[in-house]
């Protein structure tokens, strides 16, 4: 995530800026029928355009064309897909239904009564604790941004997890927030000298473990302290919702390893 601050000096927000958005679906399905669409739709479209994220948000691009989809009265799979890339970026169940609720009055009843019967499905997942309800609810549970989603490192992640920076003088400070059953994969911050990772609880409860060693409960004001070299994953508890922060300790020539996922049968053994 860049999390585990990676161990990385590169500012995070510029990381997230710069990592574009991959898309293939027009190469996938009309790659041979017709390759310039294609082109333009997975490299200018969504390679160019969805990915100046310095600009305007994933999150308030969702936004727009949810919006716009569902005023044109499009409530095909490209809308379906819209929907749920608009969860991905942090919408939750009550704000999409207040969304389209709103946009009743502007884009016509019809159109957001077909709209609300996709975005119930895509959001279905979210009508308990785990869901984006719940996400709300643990923002106001902290006093620190939940944050994006960690979008750059999500291949390293089972489950969602949110990153916030908190500071990028002195010492690189983020706040990383994991969704219910969220953990990154075991890792390693390499240094010759120094470095190494300091953990911070701020709300909820997760886990800490390093390898050959039983794993560690974090709660709030828990600090946890990861020397270099070592190969260890941190993450939520599989009831709640987590955060902490994570404090990137200064070291020479320091790199972030990515290793294997936790496992489920691991991770089950943790109460």
């Amino acid at each position: 995530m860049i999390f585990a601050l990676v161990a990385l000096t590169l500012n995070s927000t510029a990381i997230m800026a710069q990592e574009k958005i991959r898309q293939t679906a027009g190469r996938d399905q009309l790659g041979e029928f017709a390759p310039k669409f294609a082109e333009l739709n997975d490299d200018v479209l969504f390679g160019e355009v969805w990915s100046r994220t310095d600009r305007l948000g994933l999150r308030d691009r969702s936004l727009i064309t949810v919006t716009s989809l569902v005023s044109q009265g499009i409530t095909d799979s490209s809308l379906t897909y819209h929907l749920q890339t608009a969860r991905q970026n942090g919408i939750t169940r009550s704000e999409i239904a207040e969304i389209l609720t709103h946009l009743g009055f502007y884009a016509g009843w019809p159109k957001v009564w077909a709209a609300f019967r996709l975005a119930k499905e895509v959001w279905t997942e979210d009508e308990d604790a785990h869901g984006a309800d719940g996400k709300a609810a643990f923002q106001r549970e902290m006093i620190f941004p939940i944050g994006e989603p960690n979008s750059a490192y999500a291949k390293y992640f089972i489950g969602q997890s949110y990153l916030a920076p908190i500071s990028r003088e002195q010492v690189n400070v983020s706040n990383v927030t994991f969704e219910p059953g969220c953990r990154n994969n075991w890792h390693v911050h390499h240094a010759t000298k120094g470095g190494g990772q300091m953990l911070v609880g701020v709300a909820g409860r997760g886990w800490y473990q390093e390898e050959g060693k039983p794993a560690v409960e974090i709660l709030p004001g828990t600090v946890i302290h990861i020397p270099a070299n070592v190969k260890h994953w941190h993450g939520a508890a599989a009831d709640g919702w987590f955060a902490h922060l994570a404090f990137e300790v200064p070291g020479e020539n320091t790199s972030n390893e990515w290793l294997e996922p936790v496992t489920d049968e691991e991770y089950g053994k943790l109460k």
